[in-house]
This record gives structure tokens, sequence and C-alpha cells, in this order.
């Protein structure tokens, strides 16, 4: 639902070819008929990774992975990913793991019975543009579930490259802002956070002038019911326990904080071109219900499904179309009850400044995200307490106000240095306390 024609959520069905020319897609398909689907996955180690490759597993008639990629941090892990799904290429981001992923496959190998010879060794690249290097192999459409602005030069490549798509890395978006947008055809981009899945359903009941707000849901993390007096002790171990989602630390602290959904507004903003002051949070601890949309004559169209990533990532992999049984449905057998409450702003006030942010636009998106992510290490290290995480965000985010730095064409130098910069005050003001 894009005024400018650029992002939408509207993404076209499986084309017959890529726009350079490219085959779209290996022959066969699924029994429906469905074209087979080639995809390259980004972050296949980590959550969204691991739960994109359990539904290309259940469906081998729809999807067919080409590449993938990780960090490097759990190479034995990427081997049997790879020896599994055999993709024409592997990378690595971290260029030392390249060795031992070799390694790692000779042993997986080795483990599954195969003789040398016997299995294909996929083409390895390595390094810090490794990843972003795979985001354009030939494909269908790359799942970004690469974690942080590290995913921002990957979106990029692969929007470049005329792939669709599947966007779990909110990062690159919010931080790039009009330079992804720039670059992106309409449709080109499919959201697969489960808000944004639930919102680009939704749309679907009405046209982008009908739209009155989007309410975006969220579960409230574990600490939902504490005032901001009740969370100045709040431990490392309790912000990773996580009431409903199995996310990684960052994006687990992130929800504890509420600063993924202080993200998730100015992505929703990016992606369907609302107002800021039309985005509303609204908190549901049971996270059946995703998201919703009001539209002018005073309806409401929600999205409801049990909190199971599966589901956003099966309808990115295949947007438009739906995955049959690509998780669980509602049980409508049994009695439910489901709450919403309004935001607290005072005790989590990461949406208050994202607001802010998203509308200050440029390079305060990257500065957000970037000392967040400072901000969050030093949490885990012990240097920084639960509510100085956002607090420091806060100052950091009114010190480049002071700064002045607003550039009138966002580059990507723009979007790294200001990262940069972010990061190294946001070190500073957490080692100093």
């Amino acid at each position: 639902m894009a005024d400018n024609g650029t992002v939408t959520a509207t993404a076209t069905g499986n084309p017959a070819g890529n726009p350079d020319g490219t085959p779209g897609g290996a022959a066969g398909g699924a029994p429906d008929g469905t074209t087979l689907r080639e995809v390259v996955l980004l972050g296949s180690t980590g959550s969204i990774g691991t739960q994109a490759l359990d539904v290309i597993r259940r469906n081998p008639g729809r999807f067919r992975v080409t590449a993938l990629a990780a960090g490097g941090g759990r190479v034995d892990l990427l081997a049997e990913q790879a020896l599994e799904f055999r993709p024409e290429v592997v990378a690595v981001a971290r260029a030392s793991a390249a060795q031992d992923l070799q390694l790692a496959f000779y042993a997986e190998a080795q483990r599954r019975g195969f003789s040398a010879g016997e299995y294909p060794i996929p083409k390895i690249v390595a390094g810090p543009d490794a990843v972003a290097e795979v985001a354009a192999h030939p494909c269908d459409v790359v799942l970004n579930g690469v974690t942080g602005a590290l995913g921002l030069a990957s979106t990029l490549a692969a929007l470049d490259a005329g792939r669709t798509l599947a966007l779990a890395n909110k990062e690159s978006l919010i931080v790039g802002g009009p330079l992804v947008k720039r670059r992106a055809r309409p449709g080109q981009i499919v959201p697969v956070d489960s808000e944004h899945s639930a919102l680009a359903q939704c749309l679907r009941g009405g046209r982008a002038e009908e739209v009155r707000r989007l309410v975006l849901t969220a579960s409230g993390g574990p600490f939902r019911d504490r005032t901001r007096a009740e969370l100045a002790d709040v431990t490392v171990e309790q912000a990773l326990n996580h009431p409903t989602w199995d996310m990684g630390p960052v994006i687990t602290i992130n929800s504890a904080t509420l600063v993924n959904k202080a993200l998730e507004v100015i992505e929703a903003h990016l992606l369907f071109d609302v107002p800021m002051d039309r985005i509303e949070v609204m908190v549901h601890p049971q996270s059946y219900i995703h998201s919703m949309v009001e539209f002018a004559d005073g309806s409401t169209l929600a999205q409801t499904s049990p909190p199971d990533m599966r589901l956003p990532i099966a309808l990115g992999l295949q947007w438009p179309d739906r995955v049959p049984d690509a998780a669980p449905g509602v049980d409508w057998t049994r009695a439910h009850t489901w709450e919403l409450f309004p935001l607290d702003d005072e005790a989590f006030p990461a949406v208050r400044l994202a607001r802010h942010v998203g509308t200050e636009g440029g390079t305060f998106p990257a500065v957000f995200n970037a000392a967040n992510e400072q901000c969050v290490d030093a949490f885990r290290a012990g240097t920084l307490s639960f509510l100085g995480i956002v607090d420091t965000v806060a100052r950091v985010v009114e010190e480049h106000a002071a700064r002045d730095d607003r550039p009138a064409d966002l580059t990507v130098e723009d979007v790294l240095a200001a990262d940069a910069w972010a990061r190294e005050r946001a070190r500073a003001l957490t080692e100093t306390g």
C-alpha cells in the first residue's frame, strides 16, 4: 500500500523469469500446480533460517534452496544444512570460518555414511562481502534472515539483482529507509515479520485510501505488567526469558525493552507509507492477533493464528499464495480469551522515541538502531542496566539531532557513517556510565 509506488507488501506471483534474464524457477512443482521456487536463504543457522528450512523441507515440490549464507559461528549446523538441501553456494561472513566449514562438510558427510565423491561440495565464498554476494545469486526469492544492520548490504544486493525479497531483517529497511525504497520495484519487498505479514494480509481487504490506521500488536515481553520502577533490577537471564517466542538473544532483549516493537513501527511506516501518527501499538499477551488494520468506515480486520513464525515465513516465500498446512491453525473447538491493552509509554518509552526517529527520517533510524545494538551488548556484558538501554539510545539520538546531520539524499555512506558514530558514542556512554 505505497502511495509513491516504490515498496508495497503486494508482491507479484512467481514470475516466469527474473528481471536480469536468469531462469525464474526449476521444472516441476507442487501437486496443486504451483511452480517450484528457488530460494536463497541468508542467516540460515539462526532462528528464522532454521524455521525457513523446516518449511522448505516439508514442501519439496514448492521450494529448492540454491544458496545458503550464515555468519560462520555454527559451521557444523551450516554443513549439515548444506548436505541436506544441496545448495550450489554456501557463504560465511567470517573469512576464518571457510576452512572450518570445509572440514565440517567432510565430517558431516562421513557421519552420514557418504564415501568420498558421493556428494557434491558446494562452492564456498567467505569474507565480509560474501553474504551480499550470495544475495544476488540466481533465484526467485531471497529470504534475508540476517540479524541487525549488517543485513543492509544484502538487502540492497538482492533488490539490485531483481530478486523478490522476503524481508525478515527489518533493520536493513529501517536504517536504509529511502535508500532501500528507491532501489525496490513495486511489490519487490514482502515482509516476513509476523506483524507486517499480518498487515499485508489485512490490507488486501481494502484500498489504500480507505485505511485509517494500522495497529501493531506486541506480546509485551516478560515484563509487560511491571512499572518503570520495577524494571530497575532486571537481569539478563530474566530479559532472555520471553513468554511466547523463541528468538535469538538480541531480538529477545529488544522484545523485553519494546525496542523491537519500536523498530516495527518504523518498518510499518516505510513498508506501507502510513504516517507515524496513524500507527498504534496494543499489548496482546496471547500473541494470537498478529496485527490489525482499521478502515475509514470503522471496521477492523485482524490476522490471527497461533504464534508460529513458519506461517509468515511460508507466506513470504510463496507470496501472494499460501502454503497449505504451513503451521497449525487456531483450535476453534475450545474457548479462547484474547486480551488487548494500551502500551505503558512511561515504563516502555522505546515506541514513543521511535515515532520521533521515524518522523525525522534520514540517518536518525540508523542512529537509533546502532545505538540500541551497542547498548544491548553492554547490557549482556553487565556494564549497563536494563532501563539504561533505551535511556542511552535516547541520549545518543538527542546528540545526533544536535549534530544537524541531515543529508538531502541519503546514501549508503551516510548510513554507515551514522551507524559507526552512534555505536562509538553509545560505547563511550556505556563504558563511562
